[in-house]
């Protein structure tokens, strides 16, 4: 057994297998997981886990280059938004034009892992970087 780090054995195998430039997603309840792109369901009722929960989590055990979100989670999830604001650099953000356009995106992620949030468009592809 590990001493700490991430306990979710799914999530510890996708971020050990992770290169650099591949993509995570960690999303709401309600984002629709592409087939072919596998799920990691830690949804248990409505609002547990939270997204920022997982988000935070995983920031501390994954190497991360670039934050993606859809640009309406700044205007319809301000709290979220600026919760994302305060856990990664400016230097980090990606923002895609709309919600669509993420979900596009996200047909390519090694995987989702799914919350339980119920907020809008808290949703974030976190894209892989090297600890060198």
């Amino acid at each position: 057994m590990q001493k700490g780090g991430m306990l979710n054995s799914s999530i510890a195998k996708v971020l050990a297998d992770l290169g650099h430039t591949d993509t995570i997603v960690i999303g709401d309840c309600g984002l629709p997981v592409p087939a072919g792109v596998q799920k990691i369901d830690l949804a248990l009722k409505p609002g547990t886990p939270s997204f920022l929960e997982v988000v935070e989590e995983v920031a501390k055990n994954m190497v991360i280059e670039k934050v993606e979100i859809a640009a309406e989670m700044e205007g319809r999830n301000p709290a979220v938004y600026g919760a994302m604001k305060q856990l990664f650099t400016e230097e980090q953000w990606i923002i895609d034009a709309d919600h669509e356009a993420f979900k596009e995106a996200t047909k390519h992620a090694k995987c989702i892992i799914r919350t339980g949030e119920i907020t809008p468009f808290a949703n974030v592809i976190l894209h892989s970087n090297v600890f060198f």
